[in-house]
């Protein structure tokens, strides 16, 4: 038995390790690599094995660095069973939907730059005049069906037309939703048979809902292997969800060899015990300036996490009741789902909502915003409220546009709960909206460029720092400490190289042994 690392190995995203046995080929996530374009573009798209020959996949969680492939792995001639609990299945659907509109759509702007720009060098050429606004005015009326929607049809005649080469999305929408027909979902703590003489046994892992450790055991010669992957490490104590399992069943306690993650291994969060508080801190301040709240939020996860924070809040009358509204289909959607799977919830959510017959997600002042037009109504709306909206990163998606609308005004709040990455928008809000109040909001404020037109950043920013899905150092180092699994070796992956590096250090210190893998490396199980 041995595992190969093809992804996430001292990197974060991309998550994939391939586990064989004398027989089988058990895959262990079909994550996305993301970041910029240019670097993920091809790793994405070509696999380093045939997808014929894996006999299953067991999927950690729903997540796209860890699920983003799998319609790729699919389309490609894999034809076993994707095994992951309940919850994970159901996110899936929709998550795996939501990525593959996104490519479609990044693939026809594409392909209409290239085809404006032939048509525009062509209708010069051949006219023998120089360029003119007009001419390109012509051709983007030619391409586009309405102002802001691309005419795919016509795009796609002129490629065939004239040979363009075109680019082509990593997944259509139809490709996904065929990859739905592999996927098994099962329940925790339940062995299931993954191959020949292999099982595979979930444990909740407190990231999201439906994340997993996965124990998978095999049998070879007449002696057991057994190997943890822990996919993405949950926190302690937060809200929703069940704690990382600490308690493991006897007979999966030997472990050969741990896949660990590490993307906080050298970092520590605040207190999650002070979110509440800080947020309801946020809104009583907000409210009495008399302006509104904007939240750009991850829609699985951190959006329902506010949710049940805000339905405290508003039942214990911490804060005043100001509509609260999600402009997020996918996030809705989601949201959904975390309704489905009660099953997982934590004690407390149990016996403070489920208990009294209350959805944890849903209250009175709770809106989701359905139709285009309803979410244009709220952007111009004037009345104090909370909005919720993806993307979570400020990149996309109709938060930009509720930006646009309320960033000018210094009495309302964007509250920055979620981690962002370099050279998003997000991150330059942050940054500047930081500055800003350091300065004690007496320089002029921070202008941000987005649709092409600059605005000034007059509202406040807010960022609270103790949400986050993943465990912080202490608390990854409290996993391998406390939990009950007897541990011979451990792989240390989906971290930043420096990351990973220095918390393998520290479990070295800790006496066990340890490995950074990189992409392509193998461990023998011994």
């Amino acid at each position: 038995m041995h595992v190969t690392f093809y992804g996430a190995a001292r990197e974060v995203t991309g998550s994939m390790h391939l586990v064989t046995t004398e027989i089988d080929r058990i895959l262990l996530d079909c994550g996305m690599f993301q970041g910029r374009r240019k670097e993920t573009e091809q790793k994405n798209r070509v696999f380093s094995f045939d997808p014929q020959i894996i006999t299953n996949v067991v999927l950690s969680h729903a997540h796209i660095d860890h699920s983003g492939r799998i319609p790729l792995l699919t389309k490609n001639g894999f034809n076993g069973n994707i095994i992951c609990t309940r919850a994970t299945a159901d996110a899936c659907k929709y998550l795996l939907d939501d990525s593959a509109c996104i490519h479609e759509s990044d693939a026809n702007y594409l392909n209409y730059k290239t085809v404006r720009s032939y048509l525009y060098s062509l209708l010069t050429s051949s006219d023998k005049k120089k360029k003119s606004g007009r001419d390109n005015e012509k051709i983007r009326k030619i391409l586009k069906a309405h102002r802001n929607t691309l005419n795919t049809e016509k795009i796609n005649e002129y490629i065939e037309k004239y040979h363009i080469e075109s680019v082509r999305p990593l997944y259509t929408v139809s490709e996904a939703q065929q990859s739905f027909k592999y996927f098994n979902g099962y329940p925790y703590c339940q062995p299931i048979t993954i191959g020949k003489d292999t099982t595979c046994t979930f444990y909740d892992a407190g990231h999201i809902l439906g994340s997993a450790f996965s124990i998978i055991k095999t049998i070879e010669n007449g002696r057991s292997y057994t190997v943890c992957y822990t996919g993405d490490i949950g926190r302690f104590d937060t809200p929703i969800l069940k704690n990382p399992t600490l308690n493991f069943h006897e007979e999966d306690r030997n472990i050969d060899l741990l896949i660990m993650e590490s993307t906080y291994g050298n970092r520590l969060h605040e207190p999650v015990k002070d979110l509440k508080q800080q947020l309801k801190q946020v809104l009583i301040d907000t409210f009495n300036r008399g302006g509104s709240v904007l939240i750009p939020c991850f829609a699985y996860g951190r959006t329902q996490e506010i949710l049940y924070f805000l339905h405290e809040l508003y039942d214990e009358g911490e804060v005043p009741r100001r509509p609260v509204y999600v402009d997020s289909p996918l996030a809705t959607k989601l949201t959904g789902v975390y309704g489905e799977h009660p099953e997982v919830y934590d004690r407390e959510t149990k016996e403070v909502f489920l208990k009294n017959g209350e959805n944890p997600f849903m209250f009175d002042q709770l809106r989701f915003v359905q139709s285009v037009d309803e979410s244009m109504d709220l952007m111009r709306d004037e009345k104090q409220h909370i909005v919720i909206a993806a993307s979570g990163m400020c990149e996309a998606g109709r938060i930009l546009h509720h930006l646009r609308y309320k960033i000018h005004n210094a009495k309302n709040t964007v509250l920055i709960v979620g981690y962002m990455a370099k050279n998003t928008l997000g991150r330059r809000i942050q940054e500047s909206g930081e500055e800003y109040e350091k300065s004690g909001r007496k320089d002029p404020p921070p202008q941000l460029r987005f649709f092409n037109k600059i605005y000034p950043l007059k509202a406040h920013v807010k960022r609270l720092g103790g949400f986050s899905a993943h465990a912080d150092k202490n608390e990854l180092l409290r996993f391998v400490r406390e939990s009950n699994l007897r541990i011979k070796k451990i792989a240390v992956v989906h971290g930043e190289e420096d990351q990973s590096i220095l918390f393998a250090n520290q479990l070295k210190n800790e006496g066990f042994s340890v490995v950074v893998p990189r992409v392509g490396e193998m461990i023998q199980i011994k």
